[in-house]
């Protein structure tokens, strides 16, 4: 499997992760303050660059749940900026 399906894979599973905050509403908030700054490092290390050092300080910034952004699949959105998006602007 090409380590793009990898991290793509990844990233799924870690955005469920963190929606799980979701599903047990007093004990999901405290696991947001481990969550967040693991998934900030998390991101950093699985897209390197530029990608991986704005998908970490977003990542932190939704999963501690500042701004109300606690929703999105940050480590997917970054897969899909770094291998659809920025692969169509090279082409």
């Amino acid at each position: 499997m090409k380590k793009k399906y990898k991290l793509l894979l990844l990233s799924v599973l870690f955005d469920g992760i963190g929606m799980l905050s979701f599903v047990v509403p007093l004990v999901g908030e405290f696991s947001d303050i481990i969550w967040a700054p693991l998934s900030a490092f998390l991101i950093y290390k699985m897209y390197q660059g530029v990608e991986g050092k704005i998908g970490s300080l977003v990542s932190f910034v939704e999963e501690a749940g500042i701004f109300g952004t606690d929703f999105l699949p940050t480590f997917t959105l970054t897969w899909i900026y770094k291998y659809v998006i920025k692969k169509e602007k090279k082409d």
